[in-house]
């Protein structure tokens, strides 16, 4: 194996669990750029008030992470930690402690409190995600719409997205919520469950436009939506098999045809062994 290649066996913790961390340095022998090796290395580190942890959910073999037909690219014993942006610590800054505060006192008495509601807030690229455990998802909704210091009126739709790689959380929802009221704030709601349990509440008793958003996550995506009134097709037909936009759907095709000669569909083309 030459020097510039990562090995496949990632470093391991006490724990058992992988620790990116250790042993990268900034050289081409990790196969990540400074950058990466920055966030890796700063995972486990205290974070400072209004910092995002990042957060390893994965690793990316060869140079794109393609896991059929072979490696053709000469990159294929490459391997990189898949980062994403994860918890962030107080103060947020901007409008976000604000929504913060705001929700955590619009929850009080209720069915859970903000810390048993609210699995994680994440502020990335001057954007606010909070990450809701799915069978609280309708009492915050109805929270970010009715208190008056929050008043989102807008829920501006869902969007499905699939990570068959994270287990326990494979299918997320991702909602988008606009204020008027307070001057065209907007932030993020993300709930996630598993693929052998894909049920998520349905919040359309609290935002009725809601409605077909969440029959199109379900027909693109498969997330069954607990209470929605109709949730069947709205793109694909009633007897349509599975679910388009998942990434483990096949791709499918035609052949296509030109001068005597045929390109079969992305799916049943050969494989590079």
């Amino acid at each position: 194996m030459s020097d510039d290649v990562v090995k496949n066996d990632a470093p391991t913790s006490d724990a058992g669990k992988p620790d990116v961390a250790k042993g990268l340095e900034k050289t081409q022998e990790s196969g990540l750029t400074p950058g990466e090796i920055e966030l890796v290395q700063g995972a486990g580190a205290d974070v400072e008030p209004g910092e995002t942890t990042p957060k390893v959910v994965g690793y990316r073999q060869g140079m794109f992470g393609a896991k059929q037909g072979g490696d053709t690219s000469g990159y294929g014993l490459l391997r990189r930690p898949v980062l994403v942006a994860g918890e962030t610590s107080r103060p947020y800054g901007s409008f976000f402690d604000e929504v913060a505060d705001a929700l955590e006192r619009a929850l009080v008495g209720g069915s859970a409190s903000f810390g048993e509601a609210v699995a994680a807030v994440v502020i990335d690229r001057g954007e606010m995600t909070i990450n809701v455990h799915r069978e609280h998802l309708v009492a915050v909704a109805r929270a970010l719409r009715d208190d008056p210091a929050l008043r989102f009126e807008i829920c501006t739709g869902v969007s499905g997205v699939h990570y068959p790689d994270r287990v326990g959380e494979e299918l997320h929802a991702v909602y988008h919520f606009l204020s008027i009221t307070h001057g065209s704030r907007r932030i993020r709601v993300e709930v996630s469950c598993p693929e052998e349990d894909r049920h998520i509440p349905s919040i359309v008793e609290v935002y009725p436009a809601n409605d077909w958003h969440e029959r199109e996550t379900w027909d693109m995506f498969g997330i069954e939506f607990d209470g929605h009134p109709a949730l069947t097709r709205v793109l694909m037909p009633d007897d349509w098999p599975g679910h388009p936009q998942r990434k483990d759907y096949p791709l499918g095709g035609i052949p296509v045809e030109y001068k005597g000669a045929t390109v079969p569909p992305p799916d049943q083309r050969r494989s590079y062994n």
